[in-house]
């Protein structure tokens, strides 16, 4: 069963090195079932119940995984390949619209708010000891968070959205548990999961959001968690309404321990309401970064929950970076209370430009997604000659395997750099790419 390669130690520590070593060597691969712990054992001549900690500390750092009585194996490898080197570069005369920037016209100027914030920040002088969230932000995103009904909650502020959900699920879950997750969803949360050692379960998405369907399944088979975007969920612009809020909530209370993660990606560039679903669990998360509507490189992001995961989440981050910049901090609540982000105008102009493409596919024959935010998602039946094709008549777009696991192939459009005149030329260019390859014949 191990081939050439020998498990060694006497001590716990001993052994789980000895695994390691073989891991890293590749001579174990994922996959590769290891010995039960009274064969390995005896043949190492130690007590069985050595060998049992030495799995236990495997299966704790997520280099193995045990199924009942099928055994130990090996953990598949995490990601070490971000879905995000799946872009197309775009050369010159190419039109960019894979990486998913916000329009620059749309974003605020930062001057002002950080000039502001540095007049605040005078007389702390931003010095060690200080409380880790500004107390004027911490009052402002809590009243801003009960006025859209997100349940009361202690505030912490972490660095963007993605750090959020990487410290809400390493507070709650351990290496070998299983995520539910959008598919198509957020390539950053989908190489995130794997690289916790945790798995990854997709759950198909429409307009309205997660298929309450695929949730329960997912939930059922053993899912510790769920993550959900409320609004502009990225690939597709889905948006939770109110009729699929409520069949989620219901698929919720059903398993009050599932641990549930929203990332309000439309926040202040959606005029949708919101339709939260936290409350029903006894353990959630609720994520508002400012990267979309503000600035990407704030890094800046709301996180509110249930107090032990705020807590469990808080407690570890002073532990690392201490806290986020609060220079960052009032510089994001001199943007919300100075009214530097028109939502209604901002959502209007990438209305405008989503539904216009949409409109313009629909009369070429090619259906979209596109409810919400900055991007349309086309589905097509070749996607890397779609991509190809694209690329070809001067527009580079998002590949969809960053978003997917097992949901059809398809390809992200982002609408911020388009303009008016550019609908109609990219239409005819997704239209003539979204097809199946033409045959080609030699004479």
């Amino acid at each position: 069963m191990l081939g050439e390669y020998r498990i060694s130690g006497r001590r716990a520590a001993e052994i789980a090195a000895s695994v390691e070593r073989g891991v890293g060597s590749g001579d174990l691969p994922p996959g590769h079932v290891l010995p039960p712990m009274r064969e390995l054992a005896a043949r190492l001549e130690v007590n069985p119940n050595t060998v049992a900690a030495a799995y236990r500390t495997l299966r704790e750092r997520g280099v193995i995984e045990t199924a009942g009585r099928r055994g130990s194996r090996v953990r598949p490898a995490p990601a070490n390949t971000s879905r995000g080197s799946l872009r197309i570069e775009a050369p010159p005369g190419v039109r960019d619209l894979g990486e998913g920037n916000p329009d620059p016209e749309l974003l605020p100027d930062l001057g002002p708010a950080l000039a502001a914030a540095a007049v605040a920040d005078a007389e702390s002088h931003g010095l060690y000891g200080q409380a880790a969230v500004v107390a004027e932000f911490a009052a402002y995103a809590r009243a801003d968070l009960d006025a859209d009904g997100v349940p009361a909650g202690p505030v912490a502020v972490t660095s963007g959205a993605l750090d959020a959900i990487e410290r809400v699920l390493a507070a709650h879950l351990k290496p070998g548990d299983a995520v539910a997750v959008e598919d198509p969803g957020w390539g950053s949360v989908l190489d995130l999961v794997p690289a916790l050692g945790l798995r990854a379960v997709p759950v198909g998405v429409d307009d309205s959001g997660p298929l309450p369907a695929d949730v329960e399944r997912a939930l059922r088979a053993g899912a510790r968690a769920l993550v959900v975007t409320d609004r502009a969920q990225n690939p597709t612009g889905a948006s939770l309404d109110a009729p699929r809020a409520r069949e989620l909530r219901a698929v919720l209370g059903r398993h009050p321990d599932v641990l549930l993660i929203e990332d309000d990606h439309g926040h202040a560039i959606v005029d949708l309401p919101l339709h939260p679903l936290a409350g029903v669990t006894a353990h959630w998360a609720f994520i508002r970064s400012a990267a979309k509507a503000y600035g990407p490189d704030l890094r800046v992001a709301t996180l509110t929950g249930d107090a032990v995961t705020v807590d469990r989440v808080a407690g570890r981050q002073r532990l690392g970076p201490g806290w986020v910049s609060r220079l960052l901090q009032r510089a994001v609540l001199q943007l919300w209370t100075s009214g530097a982000v028109d939502t209604r105008a901002v959502s209007r102009s990438y209305g405008d430009r989503r539904d216009a493409l949409i409109h313009a596919l629909a009369e070429r024959g090619v259906s979209a997604r596109g409810r919400s935010g900055m991007n349309v998602w086309v589905p097509v039946s070749d996607e890397t000659g779609a991509v190809a094709r694209l690329l070809h008549a001067g527009w580079a777009a998002a590949p969809g395997a960053r978003f997917r696991l097992d949901t059809p192939q398809g390809v992200r459009l982002t609408v911020s750099p388009l303009t008016a005149p550019d609908i109609g030329p990219l239409a005819d260019a997704v239209a003539a790419a979204a097809g199946p390859a033409r045959p080609v014949s030699y004479g």
